[in-house]
């Protein structure tokens, strides 16, 4: 049966899209992009660079210098691929708290995500991909042979992100998670370029109460059932 060549899942913090799109990729055999490690990649070198987060045209000309690429794991570390940003290999310095703290301005800045959505379609030729974001279905591949939309109840993405942090620092506290996840819908369903919304034809698909294998499966059912255009 035929599948689908590019898949586009997008949706808000913590809908569980970077954890399903990457066992989705591995299933498939396909190259696997989660966009949102590219604005952390950015944030990390302006960081880097002394460059003040509040100046936007300083961060966007970071943006537009920085060469981004995204590959197969090349160090047995548990990552799930690995990130170079102007040849360097970044992919553990990109999820510190300094960055953390400062990505949601910066992908919010139009030149930003300008620059970066030449990049990412620049990696979605060289498709079969699966690509992860929160505008890849309506912006950076609007022609995706399918979209996807995952989402979950704010509750839900807050214990998750809860979840994550406490796995990956060893500490963490909810009203923090809380704060988090709203300072990032407000950022991304209200920013002027590119914002959050469900992409023409995307499917929804609600994860709430859902493992990640279980929503695995539900993706995996829609690849199946895909059909291309006649």
């Amino acid at each position: 049966m035929a599948k689908p060549s590019t898949i586009a899942i997008d949706g808000p913090a913590a809908s569980g899209k970077s954890t399903v799109g990457g066992l989705l990729a591995r299933r498939l055999g396909y190259v696997y992009l989660d966009t949102g490690v590219m604005y952390r990649a950015v944030t990390w070198a302006a960081l880097a660079r002394g460059i003040a987060i509040e100046d936007e045209a300083a961060v966007t000309q970071v943006a537009q210098d920085l060469r981004i690429d995204i590959l197969c794991p090349t160090v047995d570390d548990g990552r799930q691929y690995t990130v170079l940003a102007g040849g360097q290999d970044v992919t553990w310095e990109i999820r510190t708290p300094a960055v953390d703290q400062a990505v949601s301005p910066v992908s919010s800045y139009a030149g930003v995500r300008k620059a970066l959505t030449r990049q990412q379609r620049r990696i979605g030729r060289q498709a079969p991909i699966v690509m992860v974001g929160r505008d890849i279905g309506s912006v950076v591949l609007p022609d995706a042979d399918l979209k996807i939309f995952l989402d979950a109840t704010q509750e839900e993405r807050v214990q998750r992100r809860y979840a994550e942090t406490l796995q990956r620092t060893g500490h963490a506290d909810l009203e923090t998670a809380l704060e988090s996840v709203r300072d990032r819908d407000l950022i991304d369903s209200s920013r002027e370029h590119a914002p959050l919304k469900v992409a023409r034809h995307a499917v929804m698909v609600d994860t709430t109460h859902l493992g990640a294998e279980d929503v695995l499966e539900l993706v995996w059912d829609l690849v199946e059932a895909w059909q291309p255009k006649a």
